[in-house]
């Protein structure tokens, strides 16, 4: 769609027929599809399915995050005009992306929701798409990555978070954000080996055999050598990249519901993000965002930058940009 052809243009999140190229609609109206993609259900010639999942009722602290993915969808209206910065090609125009909406569940039986989850992953898997997936609380990452794991075989996790989530669980019927990497890694959906967690700075003398990169370690070392680290453990397997938005420092991200201290910057993120280009991404997620904690919209912007940056990575090598 051409600029001038703006004006004629009502709302293409609805109206647009090519899933591909910019959009110049106005920022401040219009349905809030992320980056103002179609909102479609049919994955017919879709290469990238972006996705919501409104769940919060596995948190330990505050909760909100069922209120992220339509936060962060409204904040990418600011992105989806130009090329993202510094990756030599716009993934909006190579790939055919759509908006996927959101996952439907009953919020009264949470019970059924996990098995829910993981169908909604398949079906797009089964539909020869990616994912990128918008949350909702870590805990939608486990759901999500069984499905991956039946796809794809046990998967290296790139995490980035304050927190390892391996705290001992062996029930396996509770639902806990804390808790599900434990179980993940249990099941073989994960190899520890070839998998890390970057940001840490919470306690928890389990890591199940994850690589940790701790957030001291990234200020010390700087992000290049960060992202160097990340690529020398997982190589060339199979990944899946989940951001828990707590990763940032309260400064950048203080919409989530267990902030820390002491976290990375946006700038670190942003360029440990982009250093990765050429892994073996299969799909990702950005979860936690609180939008009742986000006074200024800096954490759903955050958030909406991290799903782009996401989204970059996944075309990177699915188009074999390396």
């Amino acid at each position: 769609m051409a600029l001038e052809d703006a004006k004629t243009q009502v709302d293409t999140a609805f109206t647009r027929s090519d899933l591909r190229g910019p959009s110049f609609e106005n920022a401040f109206s219009g349905a809030p599809s992320f980056l103002r993609r179609r909102y479609t259900k049919d994955l017919t010639g879709v290469d990238l399915a972006i996705t919501g999942v409104a769940f919060d009722q596995a948190v330990t602290n505050r909760t909100g995050t069922r209120l992220g993915p339509r936060a962060i969808r409204e904040a990418s209206s600011l992105q989806p005009y130009d090329p993202p910065y510094g990756w030599g090609y716009d993934p909006l125009s190579d790939l055919a992306i759509a908006d996927y909406g959101d996952m439907a569940f009953d919020y009264a039986k949470t019970s059924e929701f996990p098995a829910a989850l993981r169908g909604h992953i398949a079906g797009i898997l089964a539909a020869g798409a990616g994912s990128i997936t918008l949350g909702g609380d870590h805990y939608i990452t486990y759901p999500i990555l069984q499905a991956y794991a039946e796809k794809f075989g046990p998967l290296s996790l790139i995490h980035f978070d304050a927190h390892s989530d391996t705290w001992p669980d062996d029930d396996y019927d509770r639902i806990d954000h804390g808790t599900m990497f434990y179980k993940a890694i249990k099941q073989g959906l994960i190899d520890p080996a070839r998998s890390v967690s970057v940001g840490i700075r919470t306690h928890n003398d389990i890591t199940m055999g994850m690589n940790i990169i701790d957030a001291r370690s990234v200020h010390l070392d700087g992000p290049v050598k960060t992202a160097q680290r990340i690529r020398g453990i997982v190589q060339d397997a199979p990944c899946y990249v989940t951001f828990d938005i707590d990763c940032l420092d309260p400064a950048f991200a203080p919409g989530t519901g267990t902030p820390v201290w002491g976290g990375l910057t946006s700038a670190q993120a942003a360029i440990i993000l982009r250093d990765l280009a050429g892994i073996n991404i299969k799909g990702g997620d950005v979860v936690e965002v609180s939008p009742p904690f986000d006074t200024t919209g800096a954490t759903a912007i955050a958030g909406a930058h991290v799903a782009t940056e996401l989204i970059c990575l996944w075309g990177w090598n699915h188009l074999g940009k390396g």
